[in-house]
């Protein structure tokens, strides 16, 4: 669905590919707002590099379900940035130094990374952490059944589908607390910057999987302003 005035960019955030689009976009689109699927606090760590020195009362604020997802999390997109030599996140610190150099308006539109890994502590269930732990062991033996990707490019449309279906099958609360509410939360401050500023235009750089559902969510929220005003 398209929308005047916003360029999406679905993004990998390990692939070349994206670097490239990135760049791409805010060049041709020359947009007033570049908004980003990030957060202040995880806006710094990718600039600054430098991991924050974890405290015992941090991890109980999010809870320690959370707290292992985000170490493993990082462990393995870290992993996989080896392989095709880029930085998980390079894309989102290309567009805000690009952003910086043009003077380009910069919005986070993410939610806060400690309410995302406190509600994913709270949703994880036992069942799903089952599922996680079957679907490491038995992956080593059923390549067939795996989804492949070329890490350089972003996934194609159908590729992401597929992924995100079999997220929503086995882990339905890892799909409603990352996926399901951060869509709502990121399509509605997009919503927002929109209405604000109707004749400006706003390149958003995201992951690949959030980008179709987006767009929609984004289009519910500016009609639902309108009606608002009227």
């Amino acid at each position: 669905m398209e929308i005047p005035n916003l360029r999406i960019v679905g993004t990998s955030h390990i692939a070349r590919q994206s670097l490239e689009e990135v760049r791409a976009a805010i060049e041709e689109f020359k947009p007033y707002i570049v908004a980003l699927e990030l957060d202040a606090p995880r806006l710094e760590g990718l600039i600054s590099k430098q991991k924050s020195r974890i405290r015992l009362r941090d991890i109980m604020k999010i809870g320690v379900k959370g707290y292992l997802f985000s170490l493993f999390g990082g462990w393995a997109e870290k992993k996989l940035g080896e392989k095709v030599n880029v930085s998980p996140g390079s894309e989102m610190i290309a567009a805000y130094r690009i952003a910086q150099k043009e003077k380009i308006n910069v919005a986070l539109i993410d939610q806060n990374i400690e309410i995302t890994l406190k509600r994913f502590s709270k949703a994880l269930s036992m069942k799903e952490i089952f599922n996680g732990i079957m679907d490491v062991i038995t992956g080593f033996f059923q390549k067939s059944k795996r989804i492949e990707f070329d890490l350089t490019k972003v996934p194609e449309k159908e590729q992401i589908s597929k992924l995100i279906a079999q997220v929503k099958h086995r882990y339905p609360n890892i799909y409603r607390v990352l996926i399901v509410e951060r869509n709502e939360v990121m399509a509605r401050n997009l919503a927002k910057l929109l209405s604000l500023h109707p004749e400006k235009k706003i390149v958003a750089v995201m992951g690949a999987g959030h980008e179709e559902e987006i767009s929609i969510l984004v289009q519910k929220y500016l009609n639902r302003f309108d009606n608002i005003r009227r």
